[in-house]
């Protein structure tokens, strides 16, 4: 019994990693770089210290705080799924209380960041919070809740934009939009792994709505996507390095499309995973473009 005394509190710790998926970094990073994109554009180059350490420090924490949120939420459903029953809630690791509780320690850490914004920001902050917070109910709800995700997902970006220069220009919500197909792209293929175990437990999701034709509605979203894009460059005026970081974004779509045409698991999760690298050649092309100025 001394042997297992001492491993206790590191299990207990580890499940509070778990719990906050930081052990999985792919959301930090698919959260990250629609606010860097923003933080670019808002600041037309280096952001300042100030705001590029609160956003830092604000992805990490609302996306634990959001993947708390989604294990409270999806508690009853984690055990019947195949990728998420030793989730730490679903395998019985930590109470519901003990992660109401660390919920509330992160929402408290990212309103502490936020208070150190403007009165926009923070006036923002509400609504990506409610965002952040309701989004793992609309997969019952709902046949698209991926949209939503992509709100949740893409709401740094007018925070960012006030926070650096004081106003959410049409640029700011262009992003957004962009960000929002981004989101249908990477989570409908995170999806279409664990479709049959939705279809059984009444989960909705873009994969199940969109079948058979997954791939092909997958493609033409991607096309979207590129196609807002160049838009959004030749509106703005940009030179050449977004529209060949834009380029380099479709090849990775083209990629994903061909590795995922058996539509095996693994080779939807590999997708899934790809995407990571869209966001960030996107934002080489707007640190590249914004040095050019």
């Amino acid at each position: 019994m001394s042997d297992l005394g001492p491993a206790l509190p590191d299990r207990r710790l580890g499940a509070y990693w778990r719990l906050m998926r930081f052990d999985r970094p792919i959301g930090i990073l698919l959260l990250l770089w629609p606010t860097l994109w923003a933080l670019w554009l808002a600041a037309e180059g280096v952001p300042s210290v100030q705001n590029l350490s609160i956003f830092l420090a604000g992805v990490v924490v609302m996306r634990a705080a959001g993947c708390v949120m989604n294990d409270l939420a999806d508690r009853d459903f984690d055990p019947h799924v195949e990728r998420t029953r030793e989730r730490p809630l679903a395998a019985g690791e930590l109470t519901p209380g003990a992660a109401r509780a660390l919920l509330g320690v992160l929402l408290g850490l990212a309103f502490a960041l936020v208070l150190l914004t403007n009165a926009l920001t923070i006036k923002l902050s509400f609504a990506g919070a409610a965002l952040a917070l309701t989004y793992p109910f609309f997969k019952r709800f709902v046949e698209l809740p991926q949209v939503v995700l992509g709100m949740a997902f893409g709401w740094s970006i007018p925070m960012a934009f006030a926070a650096e220069s004081g106003t959410v220009p049409g640029l700011a919500w262009a992003l957004l939009l962009i960000n929002v197909f981004y989101a249908v792209i990477y989570d409908t293929f995170y999806a279409m792994v664990d479709r049959d175990d939705d279809l059984r437990i009444g989960v909705k999701s873009t994969a199940i709505l969109f079948g058979r034709h997954d791939l092909q509605v997958i493609g033409a979203l991607q096309l979207v996507m590129i196609a807002l894009c160049v838009a959004l460059g030749v509106v703005q005026g940009w030179h050449w390095p977004w529209f060949l970081s834009v380029a380099a974004a479709a090849v990775l779509f083209a990629r994903q499309l061909w590795t995922t045409r058996r539509r095996d698991r693994q080779a939807c999760f590999r997708a899934f995973l790809n995407n990571n690298w869209v966001g960030f050649v996107l934002f080489l092309g707007i640190v590249a473009e914004t040095g050019l100025r």
